[in-house]
């Protein structure tokens, strides 16, 4: 009989598409267990009761009845007993959160062990040294994670010297938990209880706190998880891959996570339990080369079945015990930029996931990533003749870096926040480094492998990392990084090769990278097709013309004091209007003729694609930067408002009919004028345009909640229309634009819960109605072609919704295209 239950679940039982409920190792565990793969019975205690635990600082009335009550039946279903013989069940308490945070909260293995169950575990398995050792690793385990004890309190290695397998167990668990004990005690006064029902209570209890431990809220924040959504605890019996040689565990992925090549990539460690091989304490070995044939050929079955299913590249956890193969965990695996890259072009090629599943694992920041400089492959061939290779370990998460070596994370940080490029070097990271690894450019360890925590949080964060480096050893106690006998001070420059696993001596001068191998030119092009939209990309000088247009934009924007400032004909424009006094009525013809010769070749270059050119804004709060704006507005308060000085605007649209003449451009080309609010100004604007063929059109840069209101007048009397996000977002928060492109005030701001939207990456409810406005009223114009204007890195968020109100031309930064394009392909796939 099923027992009633509120906060628990079997995994047959359970809704594996509840994730929010059940967490992500539950859900996966359910499914796993559903298909029929072999999975170690067990249950799932909801994010409910973590939630109730966090609000009051108790367990939820009830609860503990249903802990027992579901692990009475699954004893019964299991033939063991807990707590007892003559076979033992013996159970892992692990952490399960609905967003997985690898490495981030807590796990206690080998729970349920008295001397009964030890003595009956012993017998049972004819191995008594193989009892002491779940005895001990318990008693690190539930001393560190329940009681806080330090994790280093019990020297395992003298306690398991001592015991062999043909000793009596009574005699062997009664030394063991003795000095387990009192070593405990001697820490902290604290003991292991006796009554493995007490042990799971604690267990559960200490689980539910991880979720605010310091280090799961530091990697909450920085990858922007809430914070209220708790933990699942999943109680599983245990299946030992540290039972015998023919037991071992490991961690295995459907691809490979750092290049994203097809076919299963892992490890296996031959007599160990899962924890041996994330903590990266020893090496393992390639599963391919480890597992026998048979358990191989089972593991790739079900590997390729599971990516099929789930439409992902996974992440699975497993034990082999006694050569027969467990599966103990499956989510979404953490994968490099390369790789997310190459596997969801994979994915979108072979036509086997659904092109909104295949991008929907693919960040923006990943793109960003991809596009990053790398070493200069030439300097990199004369390091490695020269010498300069320190060592080669494992390269865990490609990425070229150059940085001081540090070797503890509070330096790292530290540093890192002082502007200081900064290497993190250990012999093994811990989740207690996670400050550091963030601080840091690169993860250097000498111990671990693939899988280790170094390996899996370098990935996340998209870090550079070498782990393995068996060669080196960091001694914090002389401040030195020792390789071989080459001795590193800490604070000596060193560069890491994240994909080969060299490390190298000084640093190097960066390249800009090929694209992932063409990767991500064929993603982003996928994109792209499926969105159907203009993408424009942001264009100075002549020479970022091409790069733009490789780089997938369909069109260019620019602005006439960007093209102006870097000739430095700007200057001489403001120094001249200062020293004329009063323009009057005078042409201008000195701001038409720096138009003419500086934009010539710009739209030479630019050929039959469409150009967007801004007119000069002497108001802007950015312009503070290179104009002497304050001079200015006050000698001509008229510049004040946008059309305050139209033989301004008159003199360069002068001289953009002249550069489109004299270049021969074949492309449209449109100057916009910004801070426009009413029809009228839109129409006096249009008045200012030449006759002839519209080889030049005039429009608007919309910039306040005024001309949103007035939007549909000027449509009417407007060629094209830009819509700048930023501008009206900050109007919309009453701050200054500039402030949306970098990290403080808000960073600080947000922390302190001062705004319920972020303004620099999500649409706040003041602004959604005023962007469907400004949708809804040029779609009634469409001979007014309308734009959406984003500064700095594009947000996903914003995207979504401008292409959800029917927006499809977007102008960004140069080297946001990508990301861009990968926003709207996304958003493409959703609505599609």
């Amino acid at each position: 009989m099923k027992p009633h239950t509120r906060f628990t679940v079997t995994f047959e039982d359970a809704d594996p598409g509840d994730v929010g409920l059940l967490g992500g190792k539950g859900a996966g565990l359910a499914r796993m267990s559903q298909r029929g793969l072999r999975v170690p019975a067990g249950y799932v205690i909801s994010t409910e009761a973590c939630r109730h635990y966090l609000r009051t600082g108790a367990m939820p009335d009830g609860l503990a009845d249903e802990v027992f009550a579901q692990l009475d039946v699954m004893a019964k279903r299991s033939g063991k007993t807990f707590g007892g013989g003559p076979v033992p069940l013996l159970l892992s308490v692990r952490s399960g959160a609905p967003v997985s945070m690898p490495g981030m909260m807590d796990t206690i293995l080998n729970l349920g062990l008295d001397r009964d169950s030890a003595v009956a575990l012993a017998e049972a398995t004819g191995d008594t040294r193989f009892m002491a050792d779940l005895v001990v690793r318990f008693h690190a385990m539930y001393g560190e994670i329940v009681l806080g004890a330090f994790a280093d309190v019990l020297d395992t290695e003298d306690l398991l010297a001592t015991v062999s397998p043909s000793d009596d167990p009574g005699a062997a668990y009664d030394r063991v938990w003795t000095a387990c004990a009192r070593a405990l005690e001697e820490d902290g006064d604290q003991s292991v209880p006796q009554d493995p029902r007490e042990q799971l209570l604690g267990a559960v209890e200490a689980v539910f706190r991880s979720w605010n431990t310091r280090r799961a809220r530091t990697y909450r924040e920085f990858h922007g998880i809430p914070h209220d959504m708790g933990t699942a605890v999943v109680v599983q019996a245990m299946v030992f891959g540290n039972l015998s040689d023919d037991s071992g565990s490991g961690v295995v992925f459907t691809r490979d996570p750092a290049t994203g090549e097809p076919g299963i990539f892992g490890e296996y460690l031959a007599r160990s339990q899962g924890e041996d091989v994330v903590a990266g304490i020893r090496t393992p070995h390639p599963v391919r080369k480890a597992l026998p044939p048979a358990v191989l050929a089972e593991l790739e079955r079900a590997c390729a079945e599971l990516e099929r299913e789930h439409g992902d590249v996974l992440d699975i956890e497993y034990t082999v015990e006694r050569s027969t193969l467990y599966f103990l965990q499956v989510r979404s695996a953490k994968r490099t930029p390369e790789a997310a890259v190459r596997i969801a072009a994979d994915f979108l090629a072979e036509g086997t996931v659904a092109p909104a599943k295949a991008l929907a694992p693919v960040g923006l920041d990943q793109v960003r990533q991809v596009q990053r400089p790398g070493f200069d492959a030439a300097e990199l061939e004369r390091a490695r003749a020269e010498g300069r290779v320190l060592t080669t370990g494992i390269g865990a998460c490609p990425g070229q870096v150059s940085g001081v070596v540090v070797l503890d994370a509070d330096r790292a940080k530290e540093r890192g926040d002082a502007g200081e490029p900064v290497i993190l070097a250990r012999q093994v990271t811990s989740p207690a480094d996670l400050h550091g690894m963030i601080a840091a450019r690169g993860v250097l360890t000498a111990t671990g492998g693939s899988t280790s925590h170094a390996a899996v949080v370098a990935r996340a964060l998209g870090k550079a990392c070498v782990v393995g480096a068996a060669d080196i050893r960091v001694d914090t106690g002389s401040r030195t990084l020792v390789i071989g006998e080459r001795v590193l001070a800490e604070g000596e420059e060193i560069s890491l090769d994240g994909g080969s696993g060299e490390v190298f001596t000084g640093g190097f001068a960066t390249t800009a990278p090929a694209a992932a191998s063409g990767a991500l030119s064929s993603l982003l092009s996928a994109a792209r097709r499926a969105a159907g939209c203009a993408v424009f990309s942001r264009v100075t000088l002549p020479g970022d013309v091409e790069p733009a247009l490789a780089a997938g934009a369909g069109g260019l924007v620019t602005a006439v004091d960007d093209v102006l400032a870097t000739s430095g004909h700007l200057d001489a424009l403001v120094r001249e209007l200062l020293e004329r006094r009063d323009v009057g009525s005078v042409r201008l013809d000195f701001v038409a003729d720096a138009v003419a010769r500086e934009f010539t070749p710009l739209l030479a270059a630019a050929g039959d694609v469409e150009v967007g050119v801004r007119a000069i804004d002497f108001v802007a709060d950015d312009s503070r930067e290179h104009l002497q704006q304050t001079a200015l507005t006050t000698q001509y308060p008229q510049l004040a408002v946008p059309l305050g000085l139209p033989e301004l605007v008159e003199a360069q649209i002068e001289g953009l009919g002249r550069a489109i003449r004299d270049s021969g451009s074949r492309g449209r080309v449109h100057l916009a004028l910004r801070h426009v609010s009413d029809p009228a100004e839109a129409a006096a604007l249009r008045a200012l345009r030449p006759d002839g063929p519209a080889t030049l059109s005039v429009g608007a840069y919309l910039t306040s909640p005024r001309a949103v209101y007035n939007c549909a007048g000027i449509a009417a009397e407007s060629d094209v229309l830009w819509l700048e996000v930023r501008f009206l977002q900050a109007a919309m928060f009453g701050i200054a634009p500039r402030e949306l492109l970098t990290a403080q005030p808000l960073d600080g701001y947000m922390r302190r819960g001062m705004l319920g939207t972020d303004p620099r990456t999500g649409v706040d409810p003041s602004l959604d109605p005023l962007l469907a406005q400004v949708a809804a009223q040029a779609a009634d114009h469409p001979a007014c072609r309308l734009g959406m204007r984003l500064s700095g890195a594009v947000s996903e968020q914003v995207v979504a919704r401008l292409y959800e109100l029917g927006v499809r031309r977007f102008a960004v930064d140069a080297d946001e295209v990508g990301p861009l394009s990968l926003a709207l392909g996304k958003a493409a796939a959703k609505t599609g």
